[in-house]
């Protein structure tokens, strides 16, 4: 069988994490989330990141950070996972859906223009499959609007547009270490970025359950006391020890990764059409968290699904447009026309792409798929 992902393993794992029990320090921020968090802070050029449960968490705490209150909207994408839109929708905003661009599946920066409103707050971008949305053309509408730009990187860490890395362009962007994506915590995990200087004092303060500990540790106050609203969003040192882990390889994971999805692209775009295939942008460098395929229709996914298995190959689809679904209707809007997004969506299906993936199995899914299309 071959299996649609795998967590990445390094080998030193297990090491740190003894190294961190040893510690006796494992509520976080001890030595291993100091030290990821520098790696993320060097290697993004961002001004502060904080390591956070979860990706879903750090998107919590940038909703709270902005001051997110009952009756703003936000706008992103309705192709992304649930979390994306929670996170806002939790602070009582309305969600506002947009249609996604056809060749990245990312949101569409032509249609954001036309759903703002006096009560929009932010703009929410999604990286989808850790290719960069145009952010250029999303920054230049947040600074006419006075809008926050809180990018959901999840899938993005490694990632560049225009040299810069995903989740440190905009105010604030948020990142996944869960166990599908390219680096992982040793299962759930996360990180926030803060990319504006004014922001990092209070988003500390909401991080630590909205005490002012983390000034208290840095011997700036004499004691602690509770500051401002927050909520418990410090991952565990055994996160922590794991990831850094993961992230001292960051660049041997990110070509093997890499490898894989050119080879995919190189042989199968000998047979498929471009648009059934992943697009890059020229101004974007990827960190091949997924590599995609476009069927021509919902049913066409269905048979290729069952084909592939018959050969024991995962190949799962992905995201339900998050305004087809009841709590979707309920919390959000989708304003314009959706042309692609439920249309593309059930259609798109996803090839095993994991650290380690042996040479063999890449070139049977390869072989499969030639001859699904044969």
């Amino acid at each position: 069988m071959i299996a649609f992902n795998i967590p990445p393993k390094i080998g030193t794992e297990l090491a740190y994490i003894e190294q961190a029990i040893a510690s006796d320090k494992l509520c976080g921020d001890g030595y291993f989330s100091k030290k990821c968090e520098a790696w993320i802070e060097s290697n993004c050029n961002t001004t502060k990141a904080l390591l956070t449960p979860s990706c879903t968490a750090a998107l919590e705490l940038a909703a709270i950070l902005i001051d997110i209150k009952s009756g703003d909207e936000v706008i992103m994408p309705s192709y992304t996972f649930v979390s994306t839109a929670n996170a806002f929708a939790l602070r009582g905003a309305k969600i506002v859906f947009i249609d996604v661009r056809p060749d990245t599946m990312n949101m569409d920066e032509s249609l954001i223009e036309a759903a703002i409103t006096p009560n929009t707050r932010a703009i929410v971008p999604v990286h989808y499959a850790g290719v960069a949305c145009e952010m250029d053309t999303i920054l230049t509408i947040a600074k006419k609007y006075k809008l926050w730009v809180i990018e959901d990187a999840a899938q993005g860490v490694m990632s560049t547009y225009k040299s810069k890395a995903l989740g440190a362009i905009g105010h604030i962007g948020c990142f996944s270490f869960h166990e599908t994506k390219n680096y992982s915590s040793g299962g759930e995990g996360g990180a926030i970025l803060i990319n504006d200087p004014k922001l990092v004092e209070r988003a500390e303060i909401i991080r630590e359950k909205g005490t002012n500990r983390s000034q208290f540790l840095h011997g700036l106050v004499d004691k602690y006391t509770w500051q401002d609203i927050g909520s418990s969003f410090l991952p565990s040192e055994l996160q922590a020890a794991y990831l850094y882990a993961q992230l001292e390889a960051a660049n041997t994971i990110n070509d093997f990764r890499l490898s894989i999805w050119e080879r995919y692209y190189s042989k199968l775009s000998q047979k498929l059409k471009p648009l059934q295939l992943p697009h890059v942008p020229e101004s974007v460098e990827h960190n091949a968290h997924m590599f995609y395929i476009k069927l021509s229709s919902e049913q066409e996914r269905s048979d290729f699904i069952s084909y592939m298995k018959r050969y024991e190959i995962i190949t799962p689809f992905h995201y339900i447009p998050l305004h087809t679904s009841p709590a979707g209707r309920q919390l959000g809007v989708f304003p314009g026309n959706d042309i692609h997004t439920t249309q593309d969506s059930s259609k798109l299906v996803r090839l095993p792409i994991y650290y380690g993936m042996p040479v063999k199995a890449q070139e049977h899914v390869i072989e499969c798929v030639l001859e699904f299309f044969s």
